[in-house]
């Protein structure tokens, strides 16, 4: 059979033999593919006036009481006076809002690559490859981190192993191929004070085990296959982008405590794009709606393909307790679904705690 007449050819090409198929132009370059253009969502109903069952029940005074010595007793270094013989003088509701905008977004970006040869099948110049965007690729559950790299289909060929030269082996570096290290008794010199070195028998060497005293070793970089594969290696990455905001309250707490606890879901809507919620009761929710929806906007639709949206706002219960406790006021506050405690300038603690 005449071997000049084999197609596609077994043998990677010289230089970047993709410089002319769009979507693999810079390819080595590094940086993220511009995605394609999203198609128009549809605007999304806005949120009526503000109905009864958005409101929460008031804390009642055995609720932030029982709240605040559970508190306590989750601290080895609080004494449990304050809590068990302090009088509640006064309980304020503060409740706010919170709105977390999310972000589902799909990026992609291509480099050579190659791995050892393993029989696959070299189908470079079979027919046109895919762009990056339109290699098939199952997306995961929407809104969670997760990546993939997937061998673009028509990228592959075969090449003789740069490293070792397509003989499999590489000379031991631990001997430097010599097969055998100086003997570490007589430190090569094959004599002792009585005589000749009975561990190396005089000849002053010690057998590598590293390569079994054969001077090479199997190379790391084809797996002693002699051959690679390269391939141009899409590399496709999912994030969900989120970010929170809580309406600004005047009962002291400070707002970072409000990120992680559950509230009240009052509001949810997932889709493409989601819309600035102009219709809603609270001024400060749509304000914010608007500059956070601008900033995703703008921040992520340039490298990355959007893929799903999600805006939610939720109602956060907060109660400040006041308390008396040894004719001084102090405060507590009792916050989120889980009635979390905090109590910074609790009275009764021992010399260990740091605030």
């Amino acid at each position: 059979m005449n071997s000049a007449a084999v197609y596609p050819p077994i043998y990677a090409p010289a230089a970047n033999p993709f410089s002319n198929i769009p979507g693999y132009e810079g390819i080595g370059g590094g940086g993220f593919l511009p995605p394609p253009i999203p198609l128009q969502p549809v605007a999304p109903p806005q949120p009526g006036p503000t109905p009864e069952e958005w409101n929460i029940p008031a804390l009642s005074e055995d609720a932030a009481r029982e709240a605040f010595k559970d508190y306590v007793q989750s601290h080895c270094c609080y004494s449990s006076g304050p809590a068990n013989e302090g009088v509640i003088t006064s309980i304020e509701s503060h409740n706010t809002y919170r709105l977390r905008l999310e972000t589902f977004t799909e990026c992609r970006s291509t480099e050579m690559a190659e791995k050892p040869y393993e029989g696959e099948t070299a189908d470079f110049y079979a027919q046109p490859a895919p762009t990056p965007w339109d290699v098939e690729v199952k997306t995961p559950n929407l809104f969670t981190k997760h990546t993939e790299e997937i061998r673009v289909p028509y990228t592959s060929s075969i090449k003789e192993c740069n490293v070792c030269h397509g003989v499999g082996t590489v000379s031991c570096k631990d001997c430097e191929g010599k097969g055998y290290k100086p003997c570490q008794y007589c430190n090569g010199s094959g004599q002792k004070e009585d005589g000749n070195c009975s561990d190396c028998n005089g000849t002053g060497k010690d057998r590598c085990s590293k390569c079994n005293a054969q001077g090479k070793t199997k190379c790391d970089t084809c797996k002693g296959r002699k051959q690679l594969l390269t391939f141009i290696k899409l590399k496709v990455e999912w994030t969900n982008n989120e970010d929170n905001h809580v309406v600004e309250q005047s009962s002291g707490l400070k707002a970072d405590k409000l990120h992680s606890v559950k509230g009240k879901e009052l509001f949810k809507i997932s889709q493409i794009m989601v819309y600035p919620l102009y219709g809603f009761p609270n001024p400060a929710i749509a304000e914010v709606s608007d500059r956070l929806i601008k900033e995703h906007q703008s921040k992520y639709a340039q490298t990355s393909r959007i893929l799903q949206q999600r805006q939610t706002v939720d109602l956060i219960p907060i109660t400040k307790v006041n308390y008396k406790w040894k004719n001084n006021i102090h405060v507590f506050y009792v916050y989120g679904n889980e009635n979390k405690v905090n109590a910074e300038d609790y009275p009764a603690t021992c010399c260990c705690v740091i605030q």
